[in-house]
């Protein structure tokens, strides 16, 4: 057996690129940045639609059309399976779920989805109602009442 049979093991471990060790490395010099500019400096992260300093397309380009988003009515939602907290024959209203803290914000309003299992019968108060909300709280003895 001589020196030059010897194979060697591949190795598990990957080892970390050493750049910046002279010309002879291949990695010098730059060290795989390239040339100058603010992608050869560190710290340099600029954001996808940066076009160079160039007015980006989005500014460009005029504003049309409407917009929903200002008129657009945002509910505080509160399903069926909160009610659980409640006792049989309960009057829910907003200040009673803020109390419990199930609603924090009403926003414009409280809706009452129907996701869960009712079994208490409640009048619960609410500015909405879902169809399968209403026919829970009805299935269980409960009353609805709409806030308008």
């Amino acid at each position: 057996m001589n020196l030059n049979d010897i194979k060697a093991i591949p190795s598990k471990r990957k080892y970390k690129k050493r750049v910046g060790r002279g010309r002879g490395s291949g990695m010098g010099k730059t060290s795989c940045r390239g040339g100058k500019g603010a992608t050869a400096r560190s710290g340099n992260e600029t954001s996808v639609q940066f076009e160079g300093g160039q007015t980006p397309l989005f500014r460009r380009l005029p504003k049309r059309g409407f917009n929903n988003a200002l008129f657009k009515k945002r509910y505080a939602i509160v399903n069926i399976s909160d009610f659980v907290c409640f006792e049989m024959g309960t009057q829910v209203d907003i200040d009673k779920l803020k109390e419990a803290g199930i609603v924090k914000n009403v926003l414009d309003g409280v809706k009452v989805l129907g996701d869960g299992e009712i079994t208490n019968s409640l009048t619960v108060t609410a500015h909405k109602f879902s169809k399968s909300a209403i026919e829970k709280i009805k299935a269980a003895g409960g009353e609805v009442k709409v806030i308008s």
